[in-house]
């Protein structure tokens, strides 16, 4: 059982001699890289010798038990232990989303359902607000263009985490499974005669690139300067402070326009940027991947509807892990993590049953 994790020693050890070398730290993408593999062989061994230690002592106590029966139910507690330990080492075991330990951004975009369905997109950038709240994590608005009934059209967020951050515990590694389509059931304020309409927004969650994460050719962008609309105070329609970037080699195209400065909004069109190249690669070499690790839960496609808000039962439902619960109110206002933790149990589910194949 694990024998896998006695092939993992000889990495560990390597790993621990490369990072006392000064060339390692001198290339920030090298030293993250190791760094962070380093952390991930650190817990898997920890757990291993835990998980041996309980099996040698149950192994002791039950040889000490023939001779003082006193010593039979130490036995059953050890044995108890090293299960526990078990359970915690398969989980590290199992392949982690590179993306994992990343900070976040989210595109919320109104979709069927017109000015309603805005509304509603404003309801869901509140309440992944007041989640990252709940966890003590910043947001910040990166960019977004507002409907007339102050709903959003377009609204993209930035979450990051204050400091460190426990492994499965970062805003990507959580709200990576927000991508997708939402679905809202209820009475529209534009609606006279009270009848329940049917309208969606979609969610794309991109984990947020740091500039060593990707590279990015300045003659392979074309950048042009706009005057913003809508609201944002008096250099609104007065300057060319809005900025558009479009990325050539791929024709993604990035726009901002919420900040008073064109280098504001530049460094911002940026940063998005970065995030959905990191995501455009992340997707190729998924695609390129085995049929084992296509069959994973990840991040699900944007035209996927994935959940369905119910108002007028209180009802929130995700149709990917059947979950269901009867407090929509109170997942509005952030109390989003049993949900996730519904999403989490089918990925390392799908991901148990992946290396058992």
């Amino acid at each position: 059982m694990f024998e896998a994790v006695e092939g993992m020693l000889a990495e560990h050890a390597g790993l621990e001699a490369k990072l006392a070398l000064p060339e390692t730290h001198a290339d920030a993408r090298l030293a993250r890289t190791v760094n962070r593999r380093y952390a991930e062989l650190d817990a898997v061994i920890a757990t291993w010798r835990e998980w041996q230690r309980y099996g040698e002592d149950a192994d002791a106590a039950r040889e000490l038990a023939a001779d003082d029966p006193a010593f039979a139910d130490e036995v059953d507690t050890l044995l108890a232990q090293r299960d526990e330990a078990a359970e915690r080492l398969q989980r590290l075991l199992v392949p982690r989303d590179p993306a994992d330990d990343k900070d976040v951004l989210l595109e919320v975009k109104s979709g069927e359902g017109g000015e309603e369905s805005a509304l509603f997109a404003g309801d869901l950038l509140r309440m992944y607000s007041r989640y990252a709240e709940r966890r003590g994590w910043k947001t910040e608005i990166l960019d977004a263009t507002e409907s007339d009934l102050g709903g959003y059209k377009s609204v993209t967020v930035a979450v990051k985490a204050a400091g460190a951050t426990d492994a499965g515990q970062t805003p990507y590694a959580l709200l990576k499974f927000e991508g997708g389509v939402h679905r809202v059931q209820r009475v529209p304020v534009t609606e006279s005669q009270g009848r329940i309409h049917t309208s969606a927004a979609g969610v794309l969650v991109m984990p947020e690139a740091e500039q060593v994460d990707v590279e990015i050719n300045d003659n392979d962008l074309r950048i042009d300067v706009f005057r913003s609309s809508g609201p944002g105070g008096q250099s609104v329609n007065t300057t060319d402070s809005a900025v558009r970037i479009t990325h050539l080699p791929t024709g993604i195209v990035v726009s901002c326009q919420n900040e008073k400065s064109q280098l504001q909004n530049k460094e911002q069109a940026m940063r998005i940027l970065r995030a959905r190249l990191l995501q455009a690669a992340q997707e190729a070499a998924d695609a390129e991947a085995s049929d084992a690790r296509r069959s994973q839960v990840r991040t699900v496609d944007r035209s996927e509807r994935i959940r369905t808000y119910n108002f007028p039962e209180n009802r929130i439902s995700d149709h990917r892990t059947g979950y269901k619960a009867y407090n929509l109110d109170q997942v509005l206002d952030g109390d989003l993590q049993p949900i996730l933790d519904s999403c989490v149990e089918a990925d390392l589910a799908a991901r148990l049953a992946a290396l058992e194949d």
